[in-house]
């Protein structure tokens, strides 16, 4: 029987920087993931997504000791741009960008909205950094597969058939989360019959630190800046499409799917080249009815799901992490009580529902196929970044700052 602090249940982004942060705190820490991390862009099976941390979650990540890791790798956002595509197609078949607006970081801030990362880097940095710290024990290739808890602990079954007693579990093990499944917590889950393909691109025109989402329907095509490759510049592809659209993209040949990717684009950066392989993801809204039970807190996809619109996916399991490692620094002896979990419940439910639903009808918005609700889209854009008092407050609240 292992006995520790606290037992993390998922090793990917969210569940290492958990790891690293309780690590640091002093907390002892297991953490445990039935797949290996991939840390290697060459290696079958890499993570070819990004992820961009928002500005306001710089902190937890410097308390944590991975922000002097990352930044070196980073790629600052300096402005949001949202292109509509949603108008008439040009003469020779291609859509066109008939509106651009450009959010910009400086007009509320000193620094940027955020900095954007590739995922297999994160993890090679973040595998590294859980080396350092003699408190966290970290053992890829085993996965919980049962929990049960009384009020001093919980007892977790892990797949070796090892068992585990720890004060407080964290489950950042996914959408369809087991130790979720275990304390009989419920969601709410949205559907949109819609994926999104990743890759990596090059490109002639620099990027110049701006992440552009091009919207004209089945979802919005996003180029996020990422450090130059072989000496050109690059971006990342979150293309988000009808799930059979989507699933046709991820299968063409090489060639075939860059004519497409430049197609969609609308040459905002010039000729796009791709650079890497491709991968497909569901595309859903989720949370979960509760963020904890006994001895027992959701954060990150096992707590809520959102689609890949304006970086608050990870950003929101961030605020997640630091609301629980606020209240576990604050009182360590009561680490994973029940007054503990309660309170962590209180503090993040009601914004992970409203960001959730707000996520939901901005991308419900980009998949408008019917030429009017484009033509909406549009007018709605222009009027929203027309007014400066609402301008700031949409780029405050998306930082978490309002």
């Amino acid at each position: 029987m292992h006995e520790t602090d606290i037992l993390i249940s998922g090793g990917g982004v969210a569940g290492l920087t958990a790891a690293s942060a309780f690590g640091a705190a002093g907390f002892r820490v297991l953490i445990v993931e039935p797949s290996p991390p991939v840390t290697d862009l060459a290696t079958p099976g890499a993570d070819l997504r990004t992820t961009a941390f928002l500005t306001p979650s710089v902190k937890l990540l410097q308390a944590a000791g991975l922000w002097e890791r990352l930044l070196p790798f980073a790629s600052a956002l300096q402005v949001m741009r949202i292109v509509d595509a949603g108008g008439p197609l040009s003469e020779t078949g291609q859509p066109v960008a008939r509106m651009t607006r450009d959010f910009v970081a400086a007009e509320i801030s000193d620094q940027p909205f955020g900095y954007n990362l590739p995922n297999w880097l994160l993890r090679r940095e973040m595998v590294a950094r859980l080396s350092e710290l003699p408190n966290v024990t970290f053992r890829p290739g085993l996965a919980t597969t049962s929990m049960t808890t009384r009020a001093t602990e919980a007892r977790v079954t892990l797949s070796d058939g090892a068992q585990v007693t720890a004060r407080l579990v964290i489950a950042a093990d996914g959408r369809n989360s087991t130790m979720r499944q275990a304390a009989g917590i419920g969601v709410k889950t949205i559907r949109y019959g819609q994926k999104a393909v990743v890759c990596a691109v090059t490109h002639d025109q620099p990027h110049g630190n701006v992440s552009t989402e091009i919207h004209r329907s089945g979802g919005p095509f996003t180029l996020v800046p990422l450090p130059d490759h072989q000496g050109r510049p690059a971006s990342a592809v979150v293309w988000m499409e009808r799930a059979a659209q989507a699933l046709g993209l991820a299968t063409l040949p090489d060639a075939a799917f860059q004519e497409a990717l430049n197609a969609r684009s609308c040459g905002v950066l010039g000729p796009l080249t791709l650079v890497s392989g491709r991968a497909t993801w569901p595309i859903i809204t989720q949370w979960a009815h509760r963020m904890s039970g006994e001895r027992l807190a959701l954060m990150a996809e096992a707590a809520h799901v959102v689609p890949p619109i304006g970086a608050q996916g990870l950003n929101m399991s961030l605020r997640d992490l630091g609301s629980l490692l606020d209240l576990a620094t604050a009182s360590p002896a009561t680490l994973g009580d029940a007054a503990m979990l309660d309170a962590y419940h209180r503090a993040r439910h009601t914004d992970v529902t409203a960001r959730a639903l707000g996520i939901d009808a901005l991308n419900r918005a980009s998949m408008a196929e019917a030429q009017p609700l484009r033509n909406l889209r549009a007018m709605g854009l222009g009027a929203l970044h027309a007014i400066t008092p609402i301008r700031r407050t949409l780029m405050k609240a998306g930082l978490g700052l309002g």
